[in-house]
């Protein structure tokens, strides 16, 4: 079996919720030894979330698969010491706490850089570690809000609007595995770890597109536009003659050409409305109309069919369900079953990055502490009764 590219790097996961446990994930799927850590009895919250498989919270399931699991109580010394030995031997240690809470356990970066020089250490926090607001507890939504993406999703007419997943913690896990990767690269040159500071505010602000600069320089905010492409036109929403939706990208102006050749209305390149992308811009409710009554005349799968014919990026709106029982995603891995131990199967989406032409496969979440005798035994070498004495004074 080929080994996997971080194979043999130790991971100590600390984190909670989603954008640091994805993170991690990340490099457990690429093959590190993640070890999650949570609270003895109780656990991370998030298993408590609903909906449930077998007394499984299907969110824990999908955000810390490719981890083995210790519990860990924090506010124990005997537990922080024991934090402190595991962080002596992890490669890099990822968390999630609000700023300040790793200090109070006496394993803020200073003291662990101090006892493991080559220590990565990722801290994922709402708005960054060292500010005037990095006290404020933050969540996906609340970056959302702050940052203007609600401003700039939805209707027009309507409200701001949330995206409908949790876009910032996703981005945000991603730039922290991303940092963490380049940290460990530099740590290949100096022999020397690194902090890797990551927040949502930043991930989200970095989703913005050209509306900063829109903003600043030119005193042009832009707001919400619905389905309507910022940059392009006709790229937008429409309705099918069967009530589907479907998406319909012929903005620029090679995409626009082939659409008026395609329903067989050149002369379209000659109207000064359509001619060029910024007239079509400045008439876009008038090039949107030419793509609406066209597709209201067809069914969406074969609208669909003439567009993709015609080489214009199309693509008929699929509901959950749709995608779920969608061949392909089985066959290209974006749909995957992993095998737990108490619930059996879970579907589940696959891991993106596939490095190399070896097999992918990954393990499932741990249930509750089902790893802590055989990690301490791995990372630390405790033996059974230095373990038992540990459970006994409830550090673990």
């Amino acid at each position: 079996m080929m080994t996997r590219p971080l194979a043999g790097l130790k991971v100590l996961d600390l984190s909670r919720y989603i954008a640091g446990p994805h993170c991690a994930t990340v490099l457990g799927d690429l093959g590190a030894d993640v070890v999650k850590v949570e609270r003895p009895q109780l656990g991370d919250d998030t298993r408590t979330f609903k909906p449930e498989l077998g007394g499984e919270s299907l969110y824990f399931l999908m955000f810390n698969r490719s981890k083995r699991g210790i519990t860990l109580d924090f506010r124990n010394p005997q537990a922080q010491e024991l934090l402190r030995r595991l962080a002596r031997e992890a490669d890099v240690l990822v968390e999630n706490f609000r700023p300040g809470t790793m200090e109070r356990m006496g394993c803020g970066w200073e003291e662990l850089h101090a006892i493991n020089p080559r220590l990565v250490m990722a801290r994922i926090s709402g708005f960054g570690q060292n500010n005037s607001m990095s006290s404020r507890p933050c969540f996906d939504g609340v970056a959302q809000a702050t940052t203007g993406l609600m401003d700039l999703t939805g209707d027009p007419a309507g409200p701001p609007m949330m995206a409908g997943t949790f876009v910032v913690d996703y981005s945000t896990a991603l730039y922290a595995a991303i940092g963490i990767l380049a940290a460990l690269q530099n740590r290949e040159r100096t022999g020397t770890g690194e902090l890797v500071d990551v927040s949502l505010m930043g991930s989200a602000a970095s989703l913005l597109m050209t509306a900063l600069p829109e903003c600043l320089l030119l005193g042009e905010p832009p707001t919400r536009r619905g389905n309507r492409d910022r940059y392009t036109a006709p790229a937008n929403v429409f309705q099918a003659a069967d009530g589907a939706w479907m998406l319909v990208q012929a903005g620029n102006e090679q995409l626009f050409k082939r659409f008026a050749a395609m329903i067989g209305r050149p002369e379209l390149l000659d109207d000064p409305r359509f001619a060029t992308l910024a007239a079509r811009m400045e008439n876009v409710e008038a090039a949107e109309a030419l793509v609406a009554g066209w597709v209201a005349g067809l069914a969406a799968d074969e609208a669909v069919r003439r567009l993709s014919e015609a080489e214009i990026p199309c693509a008929k709106i699929s509901t959950v369900s749709d995608i779920a029982a969608n061949a392909y995603m089985r066959e290209a891995g974006n749909i995957i079953d992993v095998e737990h131990p108490t619930v059996g199967s879970v579907p589940m989406s696959g891991p993106v990055v596939r490095v190399g032409s070896g097999p992918h496969a990954v393990e499932p979440a741990p249930t509750l502490g089902q790893h802590t005798d055989e990690v301490l035994a791995d990372w630390l070498q405790l033996t059974p009764d230095e373990v038992a004495v540990l459970r006994s004074n409830r550090a673990v």
